[in-house]
């Protein structure tokens, strides 16, 4: 379980690494610079990652017994600027 608590954990701060880049740099870049190539070259990995963080974050919640009350906050955490950060301090820190 503690093996999946880590992959979880870099899973989320690797979602939120690449959810401020894509919202952050590539988006501006695309609309006020007019090259999309940022957004193109961080959009899958960034939608793999969500992909997996939810995934991820659902498989977890059942093994930790989670509230659906905290495991809808930390799903919806990964369309938040920087809540995947909030999540790993918040919640995930309690459990390891």
């Amino acid at each position: 379980m503690l093996s999946l608590l880590n992959t979880f954990r870099i899973i989320a701060f690797l979602e939120g690494i690449s959810y401020i880049l894509l919202l952050f740099i590539a988006v501006p870049i695309k609309y006020f610079g007019n090259d999309p190539q940022y957004v193109k070259l961080l959009g899958m990995p960034h939608g793999i990652l969500f992909i997996g963080y939810i995934i991820l974050a659902v498989i977890l919640g059942s093994k930790l017994k989670w509230k659906t009350k905290t495991l809808l906050f930390i799903l919806s955490a990964s369309v938040i600027p920087f809540g995947t950060f909030y999540v790993d301090k918040v919640y995930l820190k309690q459990v390891s």
